[in-house]
């Protein structure tokens, strides 16, 4: 990859992550649009490319009913897309906490050592704390996402923070 192009793609970060820490929500709901934009046109072209290669046919063609009508909801609808989606991927993220500790704790009980299953359980508690509660999860999720885009939530940045401190002392 071009190194402009991951410059161009860092300022994207920074910015969409400045824009989620101010205005969280309105933020959201133009990522969300976008979402759906990029649904839309990818249903459309799924279902096109039929014409073109009839291989795993099915698949294709619900895949890309599926992408065309999520799209098409989430233009129609998007303040109620906003929230379906944002919420939808808090309560994936619950599950997919789930999974991960019940596969540390499987991986722990044949042997990986005890730490893996501290890990496995702690994992599987939070998981579904945020599962189970994950309308409250839901309505902090893009401050999250903007921490994790920020660059002041970057490790490089901490650690940078923490030999300046150690400095002046």
């Amino acid at each position: 990859m071009p190194w402009w192009l991951t410059l161009v793609q860092g300022i994207a970060a920074v910015v969409i992550g400045l824009l989620l820490i101010f205005t969280p929500a309105r933020t959201t709901v133009v990522l969300v649009l976008f979402l759906g934009w990029w649904w839309l046109i990818s249903g459309i072209f799924e279902i096109g490319s039929l014409f073109v290669d009839r291989t795993a046919w099915g698949w294709r063609l619900f895949t890309g009913l599926l992408s065309f009508f999520a799209g098409a909801y989430i233009i129609g609808a998007p303040l109620v897309g906003a929230v379906v989606v944002v919420g939808i991927a808090t309560l994936m993220l619950g599950i997919n906490g789930m999974i991960i500790g019940v596969v540390d704790i499987i991986k722990a009980t044949q042997g990986a050592g005890w730490g893996k299953g501290v890990i496995g359980v702690l994992s599987f508690i939070f998981g579904a704390v945020i599962a189970f509660n994950f309308t409250s999860f839901m309505i902090a999720l893009p401050w999250i996402w903007a921490s994790s885009r920020s660059p002041a939530a970057s490790p490089q940045s901490r650690w940078r923070s923490s030999c300046a401190r150690l400095r002046r002392r």
